[in-house]
């Protein structure tokens, strides 16, 4: 456990702080950037991470959104419900999740409907004899064929929206004021820890993203939604009252108003 409080303390000092909400945004975009460049510019050599099926990518990036929903899962419950005591307010505030989930669906779909309507399937990843017969990605690859077209990149407009959803939520660390020999407190503890460690992979995988995969536009458009759909919840709409609702804090509505014009 004092490992656990270690970490913890570590976070606090990181991840919850206000300054890292308000810069990690431009934070995420400038290494999306950098990294692109650095891919276009002077590639990187193939190592453990370009391998699409290493096993970040595998057993945590292509269900990213469930590692976040089931942590983020108890995570609320717990702190909503100690700092409000409200039931209601707490399944007011879950209602975060499905609004996530509705994003990552409809973000996805876009994005594979994007993709369909602007490619062909081709004979060869040189992009040589277009196969006309296949209409679809599914009927290209099933008969050896290479489909192309505008694939945004879907990490990118995932790992960003989780990132930004994830600390957007821990903040709530700042005002939880729990006895230590109570089990909450040591509940609390162990999911923070694990919500930091899972942004610190979403991060990294983000940044391998950007380094090794796509190209440029196509992850400038998921870094972009990606923003738009955290900056849409957290930054517009949470503010209002017929909303999920911000995480419960101390300070008022006003200054958390005041943060994102800023």
């Amino acid at each position: 456990m004092e490992h656990l409080e270690r970490c913890a303390w570590a976070l606090r000092g990181t991840l919850v702080r206000a300054a890292v909400r308000r810069y990690l945004p431009w934070a995420l975009v400038a290494s999306m950037l950098a990294g692109s460049l650095l891919k276009e510019l002077s590639p990187l050599p193939e190592s453990y991470l370009s391998n699409k099926r290493n096993v970040f990518n595998v057993y945590f990036v292509k269900v990213a959104w469930a590692w976040t929903f089931c942590l983020l899962l108890p995570f609320i419950t717990l702190t909503n419900y100690h700092l409000t005591g409200k039931a209601g307010l707490v399944l007011r505030r879950l209602s975060t999740l499905l609004v996530g989930t509705a994003i990552w669906y409809v973000g996805t779909a876009v994005f594979a409907n994007i993709e369909h309507y602007t490619g062909s399937c081709y004979q060869s990843p040189a992009l040589e004899g277009v196969r006309k017969e296949h209409q679809s990605k599914q009927q290209c690859h099933g008969e050896g064929g290479f489909w192309h077209g505008f694939d945004i990149s879907g990490h990118s407009f995932l790992l960003t929206f989780c990132v930004l959803m994830i600390v957007e939520e821990m903040a709530v660390l700042h005002e939880l004021g729990t006895d230590r020999s109570h089990w909450l407190h040591a509940a609390v503890t162990t999911l923070g820890v694990a919500l930091g460690l899972l942004t610190l992979i979403w991060v990294w995988m983000f940044l391998c993203t950007a380094v090794y995969f796509h190209n440029l536009s196509q992850k400038v458009f998921g870094t972009l939604f990606g923003l738009l759909g955290w900056y849409g919840t957290y930054g517009c709409w949470y503010l209002k009252s017929f909303s999920p609702g911000l995480p419960p804090q101390s300070s008022s509505l006003n200054l958390k108003q005041d943060g994102y014009k800023k």
